[in-house]
């Protein structure tokens, strides 16, 4: 099978998606975040530097769960142009609320 390459949009999305998970994982150690969410540390790892940026649906959902993100969050975040980010229902947006 012969993986085409990832588009800039993709790319793009894979960083902002590995920042907001670096984000909302602030303090905790990435082998617990891992280890908890069932996911190897080195993928971890992978996605939050971007290197891995389409991981599988059922990684991110078991790495949104253990640190606490919905879904609907996680798509909001990392579809948003730079700059714009689209307030959550408690009317602050994903970053202020990761930054509190």
């Amino acid at each position: 099978m012969v993986r085409l390459p990832l588009t800039p949009a993709e790319v793009e999305r894979g960083q902002r998606l590995g920042a907001l998970l670096r984000r909302a994982r602030g303090e905790r150690s990435m082998l617990d975040t891992a280890l908890d969410a069932g996911v190897s540390p080195e993928t971890l790892r992978k996605i939050e530097s971007g290197r891995v940026a389409t991981p599988a649906f059922p990684t991110i959902a078991a790495i949104a769960d253990v640190l606490g993100l919905s879904l609907d969050e996680v798509w909001a975040e990392i579809n948003q142009p730079d700059g714009e980010v689209e307030p959550t229902r408690s009317g602050r947006n994903a970053r202020e609320r990761l930054a509190s």
